[in-house]
């Protein structure tokens, strides 16, 4: 495990590490989205319900992770839903996926968020065994996904 990793929430107008980091995710998911306008990670980063967490290493990102919070209506606290979490393939299995977890972990105990949920598809079984570890059991749900074509 490197000593030297620094994990932070990237905010205010940290544009080009938000995109360093969406990059990232782009690479270890093999997507070939495009990055959002400038505009855009602005918008996103001023949200004070969005959250990335960066792992940098020797000035680079080398994980991290974004996150929704949804506020809930059953109750006065929130619960954490993670979008996307990566590590960059050659720092796989040293423990940074799991120190990004922790790290959420921490967040929300300080914040009143008292859960964090993620999904994973049942046929990636790195990343079940990833969420395994650091969650837990599963729970199996299934998932829709509406597209919505706009102009």
């Amino acid at each position: 495990m490197k000593s030297n990793l620094e994990i932070s929430r990237i905010q205010g107008n940290n544009i080009e590490r938000f995109t360093e980091l969406v990059e990232l995710l782009n690479e270890v998911f093999e997507e070939p989205n495009e990055v959002a306008s400038e505009r855009q990670l602005k918008r996103l980063l001023s949200k004070p319900d969005f959250l990335a967490i960066a792992v940098i290493y020797e000035n680079k990102v080398i994980g991290g992770l974004t996150a929704y919070e949804l506020e809930g209506y059953y109750t006065d606290k929130s619960e954490l839903y993670i979008y996307d979490i990566a590590v960059k393939t050659e720092f796989h299995n040293q423990g940074i996926g799991k120190k990004l977890i922790e790290h959420l972990k921490n967040y929300s105990a300080k914040n009143g968020i008292e859960g964090i949920f993620v999904d994973a598809h049942s046929e990636d079984e790195q990343a079940v065994k990833f969420y395994e570890s650091t969650f837990g059991k599963c729970e199996k749900v299934d998932h829709f996904n509406l597209e919505i074509k706009t102009s």
